[in-house]
């Protein structure tokens, strides 16, 4: 049996299949991808099960609280799942799964500072993407795809500051 890990797929035939999923994310939810905007949803629910009067004193969230809050209602909620789930068929067809698997790191990172670093850059953009209104899928993909001047802008951005901040980290992957 190989265990070897397969090549990464083709990033023309990956981005292909990805405005394949944002095409049907438009037609099936009438919505399109944003992975915060799933996250906070639950984050909503949850917290209104929990402390509705909370939730009520909040005027940013009242609009969403007052209708009535399922899970199954949220569409950006089953677009998580599928991502995850498209996610873990991909790492699955290139032999990338692991039971509690490999850190994929750089050999000058212990993988104790690899798992740092991942947590708190996703706390970072988890940050980011609340104070831009939308993550990188739902700014980028689906407002550039609907052709919105800011998210052209946010997406120009990402690329000149990952391109700038690589610097400092391309040792830890040398």
């Amino acid at each position: 049996m190989e265990t070897e890990p397969k090549a990464y797929w083709s990033p023309y035939l990956a981005g292909f299949g990805l405005g394949l999923v944002l095409l049907a994310s438009f037609l099936v939810t009438g919505d399109g991808l944003g992975a915060s905007g799933g996250f906070s949803r639950f984050g909503l629910l949850v917290v209104n099960a929990l402390a509705p009067e909370h939730v009520q004193g909040l005027d940013h969230v009242r609009g969403v609280a007052n209708a009535e809050l399922h899970l199954l209602k949220e569409p950006l909620v089953f677009v998580i799942l599928g991502m995850a789930a498209g996610g873990f068929l991909a790492a699955l067809s290139g032999r990338r799964v692991r039971a509690f698997g490999t850190v994929e790191r750089g050999p000058s990172t212990s993988r104790r500072r690899r798992l740092v670093y991942a947590l708190l850059g996703g706390v970072l953009r988890g940050f980011a993407a609340r104070l831009a209104r939308g993550c990188t899928s739902g700014q980028a993909l689906s407002g550039g795809a609907l052709l919105a001047l800011g998210s052209w802008a946010f997406m120009f951005s990402v690329f000149a500051g990952g391109f700038a901040f690589a610097w400092f980290v391309r040792k830890q992957w040398q």
